[in-house]
């Protein structure tokens, strides 16, 4: 008689023990959100670093016209007057 009752209290603290890991706010729940946590806030400093560097570069354009020259000679190749443009090709192997 003693194994159908043991047998019955164990389905029953199992049955009780399921929502706790596995249900809508059971541990493997939390696990998960965590992970997702721990992930997006990496995200996030990742974003921030690029938006303080952007941030920089646009105070940099409004504060003078040094930085636009600088953007203007590397990215447009643009000279001033009275300059000699020298270019060196490169070797390859």
């Amino acid at each position: 008689m003693r194994w159908p009752a043991t047998l019955v209290l164990i389905v029953l603290v199992a049955l009780l023990q399921y929502p706790l890991w596995f249900g809508k706010g059971g541990w493997y729940r939390v696990w998960e959100m965590d992970r997702q946590l721990s992930a997006q806030r990496e995200l996030n400093q990742k974003l921030e670093q690029r938006n303080a560097g952007l941030d920089a570069e646009v105070r940099d354009l409004k504060s003078g016209y040094g930085a636009i020259e600088e953007r203007a000679r590397y990215e447009l190749g643009l000279i001033r007057d009275g300059e000699v443009f020298v270019q060196i090709p490169s070797r390859r192997p």
